[in-house]
Order: structure tokens, then C-alpha cells, then sequence
């Protein structure tokens, strides 16, 4: 039983954290290379976050959304 559970930490310390160990390493040389995934996701998020406010924009100027007060019945 006891090899079971070695052999979950050699999967986990030798395999499914090996990119965790090459950024680690990677970010003592170069810090910009090593969170270069961080600032990806930040652009992304950036762009659909303007996309979206664009969206609203552009529905908002054709007066498409009915803004009344008695809109929904529970109002």
C-alpha cells in the first residue's frame, strides 16, 4: 500500500508540477518570461471588457432597451 501512495508523489512532484518548477526557475532569470501567461490573460480580458462596454454602447444609442418604469410586471 505503501507503494501507492509513493507513486502518487512521484506523479505529482515529478510530473503535473514539472511547468510549476520551470517557471519557478524561469522567473530568477527573466521575470517577464515567467508571467508572460498573467499578462496574456490580463490583454484578454481587457479586449472583452472593451467589446462588451462597445456592445452596450451601441444598443444603448439605438434606444433598443425600454428604460420605463413599468418594464417588469414586479415593479
Amino acid at each position: 500500500m505503501t507503494d501507492f501512495f509513493y507513486a502518487i508523489e512521484d506523479l505529482f512532484v515529478n510530473v503535473l508540477f514539472a511547468p510549476f518548477d520551470a517557471l519557478r526557475e524561469l522567473e530568477l532569470e527573466n521575470w517577464t518570461a515567467a508571467n508572460i501567461l498573467n499578462w496574456l490573460f490580463i490583454v484578454v480580458g481587457f479586449v472583452a471588457f472593451t467589446y462588451w462596454m462597445l456592445q452596450l454602447k451601441k444598443y444603448n444609442d439605438n434606444n433598443e432597451e425600454n428604460k420605463s418604469i413599468t418594464s417588469h410586471s414586479y415593479l
